[in-house]
């Protein structure tokens, strides 16, 4: 029997019938408790990386990158609304891309409005490796044109809200993820909302999204 997946998480707690990727954010000290077996991201989130730290903070990242349960790269991007000017988070965010092009996993993203600086940056470094955009919830004409320029997207507890743009968007994708985030909503209430918008069974929807982790090579 198929999975819950949940692509994107800050608990730290697992429950049975639930497989979830924890996002860590890397700080000077994260690197003497980092697990070693549960599915894990890792990367420098806009809102606290700095310029003063980068060097080291990568040192630490690249090593971290090698791990078989390190499955992702970030949560990284860009904020303009939170953390450095925008100039050094790109130049952050390029740094991680490198480590994400260098051993082949794909990158979960934070971004608020700087989607066409991420469609710019993904664009101008012929990004190879998945880029995935957690927690989308814009308008279904912006989400359109990121799956077009090649991101992947995924949802949260934005699909149990009627007519948000993450619920109008699903209805018409193919392919995207899911999440929990920092949610109190679980990722079995999130299924359950996105079956019911795309008309299938949850089971269905199981396997439509474990064909989507295994084609990203999370599982």
């Amino acid at each position: 029997m198929i999975d819950f997946l949940d692509i994107h998480t800050h608990k730290t707690a697992t429950k049975s019938g639930v497989i979830s990727i924890q996002s860590l954010s890397l700080t000077e000290d994260i690197f003497l408790a980092m697990p070693k077996k549960k599915p894990i991201s890792i990367g420098l989130h806009p809102w606290y990386a700095t310029i003063d730290k980068l060097e080291l903070q990568m040192k630490y990242l690249t090593v971290l990158a090698k791990q078989d349960n390190v499955k992702m790269i970030g949560e990284c991007g860009l904020d303009k609304l939170k953390g450095e000017n925008i100039a050094n988070q790109l130049l952050i965010l390029e740094w991680q891309i490198a480590v994400a092009e260098e051993f082949e996993k794909p990158l979960i993203l934070h971004c608020v409005k700087a989607f066409d600086e991420l469609m710019a940056i993904k664009e101008k470094l012929k990004v190879k490796v998945p880029m995935i955009i957690h927690g989308f919830n814009k308008n279904e004409e912006l989400g359109k044109r990121l799956v077009a320029k090649g991101f992947y997207l995924s949802f949260g507890a934005a699909v149990l809200k009627e007519n948000s743009g993450a619920t109008k968007l699903i209805a018409e994708l193919n392919e995207f993820l899911l999440e929990t985030d920092d949610s109190e909503t679980t990722i079995e209430e999130i299924y359950h909302a996105v079956a019911e918008i795309k008309k299938c069974t949850v089971d269905e929807l199981k396997a439509f999204i474990f064909a989507n982790w295994k084609k990203l090579n999370l599982i």
